[in-house]
């Protein structure tokens, strides 16, 4: 065959170095399971058998207000073919694993103490952890949220840190898997940058791996989506100067909506001004290998009547599904009464057309191994499609025996 350019060698080595520049910066969807949620609880309440305590009450409500599968498919609005299945895998993760992710807060749900008394709050928070997890009681993740670098609290967010780490290294001679920090109201790159300073010097002095502290930002700020310093969007700037560090971008619903001026009754996970902020978190991270989460639901139940607790099912609920159609996959709860509108939601969004994805799934392996098939799909399709397979998997949502051979 003949050629009219002589060699494109050059061209080819220009092109392989700019492939593999992408792949390095957007190395893809991040590896392994994400939890549906993230619990938070005030660092001086949280004691050894805080999530088995807030399963237990979870599980309480759900037998007390949805006995059946008719008065639970009601409460949720669950198709009578769905909300027996639903019911049933709920409880069943309510009694086995009612918290995935756990954070122990010593910010805005613990407030600002003198120091002795947070001090005094770590020293309780290392031995309520330590015990969890010579039970084997603590959550599949687990961690801190220490105070912020924008308003002041960022000594004591470094001296809680700090505390926490080598008292629980002196107590259990480890740092014990699935450890996450969490870093609030994140405003400027250089915060990140002296935060991922802090926790290299950290791992130091401690004589841990290089790299092993990570931390989830809280994107509650209109800066941290837009640096208006610099004229570009934020998040990317912020994961870069984290080193590798960060693991997920969390939305921070009340902090954001409040600075924009939203009245209070507007400040909820579902308005607009939040969705143009998860919108732009899910085009500055995409491929990024950084996870995404949601926001909470402030409303609970002010007591143990029907009335009440359907109420704040019926919110959660909602906020759930708003977060699932938009593509984000976990988010924040707050009080054990989130735990069973969280499954709920969660589970029939998975379980709902599950035969439909299960069919194309395995048809495209068939075609692929030779066999007929009546579907078109692309890889991209495909790949999509085993994701949340996996997501409902990984949940409890589904059995593990939906997933396609390896």
């Amino acid at each position: 065959m003949n050629f009219s350019v002589s060699s494109f060698d050059d061209l080819s080595a220009r092109i392989a170095a700019a492939r593999d520049a992408h792949g390095e910066r957007f190395p893809g969807g991040a590896e392994g399971r994400q939890p549906v949620h993230t619990v938070y609880v005030p660092a001086d309440r949280f004691s050894r058998s805080t999530p088995a305590d807030f399963g237990a009450e979870a599980l309480r409500l759900l037998n007390t207000h949805t006995p059946g599968a008719g008065s639970f498919g009601a409460a949720f609005g669950l198709d009578p073919e769905l909300a027996g299945p639903v019911r049933e895998r709920v409880a069943a993760k309510l009694a086995a694993e009612p918290v995935e992710d756990l954070r122990i807060d010593f910010e805005d749900g613990y407030g600002v103490r003198e120091d002795a008394e947070e001090d005094a709050h770590v020293a309780q928070v290392v031995e309520a952890v330590a015990a969890a997890y010579q039970v084997k009681g603590l959550p599949h993740y687990w961690g801190l949220r220490v105070k912020s670098f924008a308003d002041g609290g960022h000594e004591r967010a470094m001296r809680t840190l700090d505390g926490f780490l080598t008292a629980l290294r002196d107590r259990l001679g480890r740092l014990p898997g699935g450890f996450t920090i969490t870093f609030p109201k994140v405003l400027s790159v250089e915060h990140v940058r002296l935060f991922t300073e802090f926790l290299d010097r950290l791992e130091g002095a401690l004589g841990l791996p290089q790299g092993i502290l990570r931390f989830e930002l809280q994107v509650e700020t209109p800066q941290s989506l837009i640096d208006h310093a610099e004229g570009r969007v934020g998040l990317g700037p912020l994961v870069e100067a984290a080193q590798g560090r960060v693991t997920a971008a969390h939305f921070g619903v009340f902090d954001y909506t409040a600075a924009l001026g939203l009245p209070p009754h507007e400040q909820r996970l579902d308005h607009p001004a939040c969705d143009f902020a998860r919108h732009l978190m899910q085009v500055s991270l995409a491929g990024t290998g950084v996870r995404l989460s949601d926001g909470s639901t402030n409303v609970v139940p002010r007591n143990d009547g029907p009335d009440e607790v359907n109420a704040a099912w019926a919110a959660h609920a909602a906020h759930v599904r708003h977060s699932l159609a938009h593509g984000f996959y976990q988010g924040w709860d707050l009080h054990p009464a989130h735990l069973p509108s969280r499954y709920a939601a969660v589970y029939a969004f998975h379980l709902t057309g599950a035969d439909e994805v299960i069919g194309r799934v395995r048809a495209w392996h068939e075609q692929a191994a030779g066999g007929a098939s009546g579907f078109l799909d692309e890889p991209a399709t495909i790949k999509a499609l085993t994701a949340r397979l996996r997501r409902a998997v990984d949940c409890g949502a589904l059995d593990e025996s939906v997933l396609p051979a390896p």
